[in-house]
C-alpha cells in the first residue's frame, strides 16, 4: 500500500515517514507500506479551497488506486476535530472514494517528543535528567521548550532534530500521554487494515 502524506513543515517531510514506518512495523509488520515523500504545503494555503483541491488531487494520484492519503498538521490554537473534519469532508467532496486520514498534532508535532521526554534524555544535547511536564500538549512553543532543555547546545531545529527524535522517542509513552499521537497511531492502524 502506498501512503501519500501532506505536511506543513520542513521538518515533517523527513520526520513523519520515520514515525509512520515505526507505527506500521509495530501494528502490522507483514503489511507492505510504502511511505511516499510528503507533500509540503504551507498552513495558510492548505485551507484555501483551490489549493486544497490541487493538493488532494496530487496526493491521491501519488497514492494510486489502492493507496491512502494522510494529512498531518499542527493544531496550534485551532480545534483539531473541526479542522480534521473539514479536511476529510472536502477531500471526499472532491474524490468521493478516497481513503483518507487527517490528524492534527495538539499544538505542535514536537509535543509528542515532550510526552516521551525521558526516552530522549541525554540525546542530541537534551538534559540527561529530562522529564515531561504534566500536560505536554498544553505547551505553546514546544520547539522552544525543547531548546530550553538542551543546555549549552544550540537550539532545537526541526530540520536537523525532528527526524532523529522521531526515530528514538518511546511511542508507548507518547501514546499514554498524548491524545493527538494516539489518534495518529489509531488512524495508521486503520489505514493498514484497508
Amino acid at each position: 500500500m502506498k501512503l501519500a502524506c501532506v505536511v506543513e513543515g520542513h521538518g515533517e517531510v523527513e520526520a513523519l515517514p520515520v514515525i509512520l514506518r515505526r507505527i506500521a512495523s509495530a501494528v502490522n509488520p507483514e503489511k507492505n507500506i510504502v511511505v511516499l515523500p510528503p507533500i509540503r504545503v504551507g498552513r495558510q494555503r492548505i485551507f484555501q479551497p483551490h489549493e486544497f483541491e490541487r493538493t488532494i488531487k496530487l496526493a491521491t494520484a501519488k497514492a494510486g488506486i489502492d493507496g491512502a492519503v494522510l494529512f498531518l498538521l499542527d493544531a496550534d490554537d485551532d480545534c483539531p476535530s473541526e479542522k480534521c473534519r473539514w479536511i476529510k469532508d472536502e477531500a471526499r467532496r472532491i474524490i468521493p472514494d478516497i481513503t483518507i486520514s487527517a490528524v492534527m498534532a495538539k499544538r505542535e508535532f514536537e509535543a509528542w517528543f515532550i510526552a516521551a521526554a525521558e526516552s530522549l534524555a541525554g540525546y542530541r544535547g537534551l538534559s540527561v535528567d529530562l522529564l515531561p511536564p504534566a500536560y505536554p500538549e498544553a505547551i505553546r512553543g514546544a520547539k522552544e521548550w525543547l531548546s530550553g532543555q538542551m543546555g549549552n547546545r544550540k537550539k532545537y531545529r526541526a530540520t536537523m532534530d525532528q527526524a532523529a527524535f522521531s526515530a528514538k522517542f518511546d511511542m508507548e509513552l507518547a501514546l499514554s500521554r498524548s491524545s493527538s499521537f494516539s489518534k495518529l497511531y489509531r488512524d495508521v492502524r486503520r489505514l493498514l487494515v484497508v
